[in-house]
């Protein structure tokens, strides 16, 4: 440990970077940029430093957790369809707010258990787990084995310019031309709020902000450029799982009528829509964080290349994906329950490359949006490999 301590010391001395303060709960910015040079330490290194239970997966812990979730929002749905229309119009027009938001976020820590069933973190089983992440990503129109492939493509090239799957940032040269009209604060507030609404379905539909392939990607195309051969009888069945769902809320809609399915679940969908893309663009989006080319990448330092965050009580609904994100991309498989522990372990070893940032998020995703427009290497830097985000055209 003394000897890996030592090396850190000197990388971050070599990368103007000061010493590490290991501190988590600190909820000042992280300003500054995160090492580039390889990490004096291995992956193997890391892992010794978890405790073993970590890694282990317990099924009836990992079930406590969806029961857990799902009985709240059925009881925030009973009592929606049960109550509120004996409410005051006054009062309606507060409650439905409150339960949208609401159920927004305990479907989003289902839709964190499903993503964790996909990564083969939630049991022992991989039946079991995509029997279950199955379920509850369709319940929540996504195609799971879909999105999981392509998920664990991005595990597998975080921080690559060239292999990375979503949120892939544009050098420069490949900005389009009319971004420099909107670098203003109406321009980034259209195109925030776009993002969230349609964000998430406009990427499973049509690729936005994945990476660039050489003919149309879309997530539901068993014969896309996404995906290999053997995987597409899996897509197939992520389709079949989306045209039941929407049977199942056609259904709903015609016996109860559209506008009760848009506000028992619809209005909610896009609150879990817009956590996720907000999520998963302030987890690899910050200018402390480094993009690599293929003359630079490997994969622990494209692993390493992410934020954690805090969403204050939001970070347990969330099953804690948003404050310990760096563990779930060193070790996917670690189950959600495990990652606390796990990331208070390694953080002395990582020192200056573990990144976390603790500004307000409503702050913190004004702000990307606004410095986080494009990556280019430094102008004159030793590494022409490593790519920064800028803001300047």
């Amino acid at each position: 440990m003394d000897g890996i301590s030592r090396k850190l010391n000197s990388t971050m001395g070599a990368n103007g970077v000061g010493a590490p303060s290991g501190k988590h709960e600190g909820k000042e910015r992280s300003s500054k940029r995160m090492p580039y040079t390889k990490p004096p330490f291995t992956l193997g290194e890391i892992k010794k430093a978890i405790p073993p239970h970590c890694f282990e997966r317990s099924l009836l812990r990992s079930f406590s957790y969806v029961v857990y979730d799902l009985s709240i929002s059925f009881l925030l749905f009973h009592i929606a369809i049960t109550y509120f229309h004996l409410l005051p119009s006054p009062l309606a027009y507060i409650a439905w707010p409150i339960y949208w938001i609401f159920q927004g976020c305990i479907l989003t820590g289902v839709w964190v258990i499903a993503h964790e069933c996909g990564h083969h973190a939630f049991s022992d089983y991989q039946w079991v787990d995509d029997t279950v992440g199955s379920i509850l990503h369709s319940a929540l129109l996504v195609p799971y084995f879909s999105w999981k492939y392509s998920h664990r493509r991005h595990h597998s090239n975080t921080g690559s310019l060239e292999r990375d799957e979503v949120f892939v940032p544009k050098p420069k040269s490949r900005v389009a031309w009319y971004s420099k009209y909107l670098n203003n604060p109406p321009g980034r507030a259209l195109g925030l709020a776009v993002t969230l609404l349609l964000g998430w379905p406009l990427y499973l539909a049509f690729n936005v902000s994945g990476r660039p392939y050489d003919r149309f990607a879309c997530h539901f195309d068993p014969y896309g450029p996404i995906y290999s051969d053997r995987e597409r009888l899996q897509i197939y069945l992520s389709d079949l799982g989306i045209f039941a769902a929407t049977i199942v809320l056609y259904i709903i809609a015609a016996s109860q009528g559209l506008v009760f399915l848009i506000c028992i679940y619809g209005v909610p969908l896009f609150i879990v829509n817009a956590f996720l893309v907000t999520i998963t663009y302030l987890q690899h989006t910050h200018p402390a964080l480094p993009h690599y080319d293929s003359s630079e990448w490997e994969w622990l330092r494209g692993a390493l290349s992410t934020m954690d965050r805090d969403y204050g009580v939001l970070n347990k609904v969330f099953h804690n994906i948003t404050d310990t994100h760096v563990t779930h991309h060193l070790f996917s498989t670690m189950p959600h329950y495990h990652a606390m522990e796990a990331t208070k372990a390694i953080k002395p070893i990582l020192g200056e490359f573990y990144q976390f940032d603790g500004t307000p998020i409503y702050k913190a995703i004004w702000r990307e949006t606004k410095e986080c427009l494009y990556v280019d290497p430094d102008e004159g830097g030793p590494e022409k490999g490593v790519f920064w985000y800028r803001n300047k055209f």
